[in-house]
């Protein structure tokens, strides 16, 4: 139901595995730049990595749905 919602409203597989590679560069960029502009250590920017790291696999997951949906 979910995936046939985002099909019809122009949603790819495509576009869902752009995202999720994005999200990985995304993840390290924010692990990068928490570790320079806070003072607190490595912890607070390991979390931020691992919040928006954990964000590929929903995206893979959605592809891989809707290129199963467009066959």
């Amino acid at each position: 139901m979910i995936v046939k919602i985002l099909h019809d409203q122009g949603l790819k597989s495509e576009h869902c595995y752009a995202a999720a590679f994005a999200s990985i560069g995304a993840s390290l960029l924010s692990w990068s730049a928490s570790m320079q502009a806070e003072a607190t250590g490595t912890s607070r920017a390991d979390r931020w990595g691992i919040f928006i790291g954990e964000w590929a696999p929903t995206f893979f997951g959605l592809g891989l749905a809707l290129a199963r949906y467009e066959d």
